[in-house]
């Protein structure tokens, strides 16, 4: 019997086994996301070099896209997949190993200006997605940061070798942004993983009355979260064809 997509850990799964699990673990619709922020980034430099951008993407997918899912997966199986520990662990491994080697291969590209993203960088995937320091970077604020703003700003020094005005206001909506995400996918997740039923009434203004159950609340959120990453996906391919073309 086929599972009910409304009762599948994100509205991305696929449901369960072989190459499903790796689709669902990849969470496509945060990765492209969030790596459209280093495009974003990289698409505020006077001048645009390619092999730069590519790296950067490269070493965020391998540390977003894999390191940190995988790490998050073996903190309570929260997506349910049925990859075994082990393979997690090597996936969060290789992912670190190949962003920081992509880093290293950068730094002797750009500069010894790139050394404090390519330290900081791991150390988030992990303090994050761990929930190391107390969980004091497992915040709302602290995946804005690491998730919205260091995108932004790696790609961009990636590109310059320095900072600006311009990609600080840049990261700063790139944190808006990510903090919308958060208040969206916070009660989503609970209403898929958490939330076993819901029921209940809303009375309007005319003395109607209209039932409340798991779509009423959980639509308006994943419609949100769907529009907002085609959005800046989008709005970074027009930055990149723009800038490219």
């Amino acid at each position: 019997m086929a599972e009910d997509p409304e009762l599948r850990p994100a509205f991305y799964a696929a449901g369960r086994g072989a190459w499903r699990d790796w689709w669902t673990l990849l969470h496509p619709p945060y990765t492209a996301w969030h790596l459209s922020y280093v495009v974003i980034g990289a698409s505020l430099a006077p001048q645009v070099r390619l092999d730069r951008l590519f790296g950067t993407l490269l070493a965020f997918f391998l540390a977003v896209g894999l390191a940190a899912h995988a790490l998050d997966e073996l903190q309570g199986r929260p997506l349910r997949t049925q990859l075994p520990s082990p393979v997690l662990v090597a996936v969060t491994v290789a992912g670190l190993a190949g962003a920081l080697a992509v880093g290293i291969v950068g730094v002797t590209r750009v500069g010894w200006v790139l050394v404090p993203f390519l330290v900081l960088g791991p150390l988030l995937v992990v303090a994050y997605n761990a929930e190391l320091f107390g969980g004091i970077v497992h915040t709302d604020l602290g995946f804005a940061l690491a998730w919205g703003a260091f995108p932004v700003l790696t790609a961009y020094v990636a590109q310059t070798q320095r900072l600006s005005v311009g990609a600080g206001l840049a990261a700063a909506a790139a944190v808006a942004l990510s903090s919308a995400q958060r208040s969206l996918s916070t009660p989503a997740r609970l209403l898929r993983r958490q939330v076993t039923g819901v029921s209940g009434t809303m009375t309007l203004a005319e003395g109607e009355s209209r039932p409340v159950d798991r779509s009423t609340l959980l639509g308006p959120l994943e419609a949100a979260l769907r529009a907002l990453s085609w959005g800046v996906v989008l709005l970074a391919a027009g930055l990149a064809v723009t800038r490219l073309g």
